[in-house]
């Protein structure tokens, strides 16, 4: 459980990051020259699954991310020269879509880790088990 909840507080890491980037993209939107920016996972799925996999052979799968301490996740600029806005290469409507899903996101994550730390209270408080 332990675990999941790690990747549970990563998740939330990453929302918290994501929204300030869709922020950033919705505050220029009207801002010439401006490229978009979007937060993406670099190894954080081979450095959190991966290091779960075990392996008996040296053809098996290996976690070849399992090494990096980094965040996890880097910003990258949209190089599309598309000016969507008619400035730039910012949507409002995709940004206002992914600030909603990572909204969610967030939501979920939160949830889901503010559950575990009350069933953790609940145990030492001598009501129940883990």
């Amino acid at each position: 459980m332990a675990s999941s909840v790690k990747l549970l507080q990563n998740l939330l890491g990453y929302c918290a990051e994501k929204n300030k980037v869709i922020s950033r993209n919705i505050a220029n939107v009207g801002t010439e020259n401006y490229k978009r920016e979007d937060l993406v996972f670099k190894n954080l799925f081979d450095e959190n699954v991966n290091s779960f996999l075990k392996t008996s052979e040296s053809k098996h799968i290996t976690s070849a991310g399992s090494g990096n301490q980094e965040s996890g996740f880097e910003i990258v600029y949209d190089n599309n020269e598309n000016a969507l806005s008619g400035i730039n290469n910012v949507s409002i409507e995709r940004e206002m879509t992914e600030l909603a899903e990572n909204t969610l996101r967030f939501k979920f994550a939160s949830k889901k880790v503010g559950e575990y730390y009350r069933s953790i209270q609940n145990v030492i408080k001598g009501g129940g088990k883990l």
